[in-house]
């Protein structure tokens, strides 16, 4: 068995391209990244991650870096909305002597996979786009938007949600649908007290999350029917007004802090899953391009660095692109499935649009689930 490509292009600069830039570049495969935003940001909250993304970041070999951007725990607390603390569970830690979960700030770890990305010999390029993906079945021949062109073994589309790879591989492919939920986010200076991550069960969902030793940040999930859009100008009070219900006392503290419009970050929750292939030739799609998921179990970002390390894997064992993408597709289809319905049930729950799901044993089930290896 052998290599079945020399060099690939990434589209999309984001957590899953950048991980699988590097992933591929740990398998001697040559890797060229383009990135359409020209300042390579992302906003500025943060990001819960489980066990199986420590495991995912030992194996990529950037466990020293992640962690030290980040903030490790081994525990998760249920409260009920008058700040009881009910249930502590425990993290399974699935790599001896590092924590089950960490909470990291997505520019921190945007900072931590891009450099690593270019010292591992990968070409990135901003404000560049594909304009045209000419795949002759022996090699994908790439036209950019600045004009210059490259030759490719193979393309991976990782550009996200909306994803422009996708939209032009499978034209027929759903597009991402609005769930009726949206989530709110706010950073705050850590509580003394939070070394773990906090979740307030009720119909308005709101989870603490530490992201280092002075940071935390919140997020609160709520119904909002007819997808309204909200100018920045004001959207600091409307996050103040969707605690205004909830009488935990740290709640009602924190919420007199949100008081900077800038700093909101407001998001309306969509998701997508692509059923059939998630390739077509020498073009393939990963993260959330085929499996945009909620966020209510954590697990995003943790589908897409676990699709890239599968691919890199299969991409080094087999003898034959389609080969390779072929077991890509069907190592990671049910897993990445699972997240998205199950993230899907606890919105809908929430919204009183099915069973409400008990995020103590949903949280169980899922730690269970991604314990098993990729």
């Amino acid at each position: 068995m052998g290599r079945s490509i020399e060099k690939a292009l990434v589209i999309g600069g984001g957590i899953g391209g950048l991980t699988a830039a590097i992933a591929l570049r740990g398998k001697g495969i040559a890797v060229d990244v383009i990135e359409r935003d020209p300042t390579w940001s992302v906003y500025g909250v943060g990001i819960i991650q489980q066990g199986n993304v420590i495991r995912a970041m030992s194996e990529l070999g950037l466990i020293e870096d992640y962690l030290g951007a980040g903030f490790g725990f081994d525990h998760l607390e249920i409260a009920i909305p008058t700040g009881k603390i009910v249930a502590k569970i425990p993290t399974p830690r699935l790599v001896e002597g590092l924590p089950g979960n960490v909470g990291i700030g997505r520019r921190a770890l945007h900072a931590v996979l891009g450099a690593r990305t270019q010292a591992a010999g990968a070409v990135v390029r901003l404000g560049v786009t594909a304009e045209t993906i000419d795949d002759d079945g022996v090699g994908v021949s790439v036209r950019f938007d600045d004009g210059s062109e490259g030759r490719y073994d193979l393309v991976i589309g990782a550009d996200g949600l909306y994803s422009q790879t996708r939209q032009t591989v499978f034209p027929e492919a759903p597009v991402p649908t609005f769930t009726g939920q949206a989530v709110w986010r706010y950073n705050f200076p850590r509580l003394p007290d939070l070394t773990g991550m906090r979740i307030f069960e009720g119909p308005t969902g709101v989870g603490l999350v530490p992201l280092s030793d002075t940071l935390m940040y919140m997020y609160v999930t709520t119904a909002e029917p007819g997808n309204p859009w909200y100018p920045v100008e004001g959207i600091a009070a409307k996050m103040r007004d969707t605690l205004a219900g909830i009488p935990a006392p740290e709640i009602q503290a924190l919420r007199a802090q949100i008081v900077e419009d800038s700093e909101v970050v407001y998001k309306p929750l969509e998701w997508m899953f692509l059923e059939g292939a998630w390739h077509k030739g020498r073009v393939v799609l990963l993260g959330d391009a085929i499996h945009a998921t909620t966020p209510h179990l954590g697990q995003g970002a943790g589908m897409a660095i676990e699709d890239s390390i599968v691919l890199a894997d299969e991409l080094a064992r087999a003898d034959t692109v389609d080969a390779a993408l072929t077991a890509f597709h069907a190592r990671r289809f049910e897993r990445c499935r699972y997240i998205v319905e199950a993230s899907r049930s606890i919105c809908l729950g929430q919204l009183g649009l099915g069973p409400l799901v008990e995020n103590a044993a949903a949280t169980r089930e899922m730690f269970l689930r991604v314990a098993e290896p990729i």
